[in-house]
């Protein structure tokens, strides 16, 4: 079962690499750019296109849900060391911005998890009717 979604998976990586990298060179600088982003949001477009058209069989879902959640946390603990690395070099300026976005994002999360739940219910004032 693992094995399947894999050739979507590949293609969604050498596509967001490929962006990537062409993205890092628009930009002046000799690396990648947020390529592998672009790979996992070419891989939820992808795989939920596929779906709506009905050439996404179960056992291709189940394996791009297998190896997507190994991939999440490797890339993710990968480019969080890369940024404290570049973090301490960079100097203050880049910590303090790196504290501050975390700060910011605890912030948000009330916010964000008000969103969709139902409000108090509305009254109508007996005056404001009309007969």
């Amino acid at each position: 079962m693992a094995i399947y979604g894999t050739a979507l998976l590949s293609l969604c990586l050498l596509a967001g690499l490929i962006a990537g990298r062409l993205l890092g060179m628009l930009l002046g600088l000799d690396s990648n750019v947020g390529g592998v982003g672009i790979a996992m949001l070419l891989l939820i477009w992808g795989s939920e296109r596929l779906r709506r058209l009905g050439k996404f069989p179960p056992a291709s879902e189940q394996g791009v849900l297998f190896w997507s959640s190994i991939y999440i946390p490797v890339t993710v603990a990968m480019a969080a060391s890369q940024n404290v690395r570049a973090a301490v070099q960079g100097g203050g300026i880049a910590i303090a911005a790196g504290v501050l976005s975390v700060a910011a994002c605890f912030l948000l999360v009330p916010v964000v998890s008000r969103i969709g739940k139902p409000g108090p219910p509305r009254t109508t004032h007996p005056e404001s009717s009309t007969p």
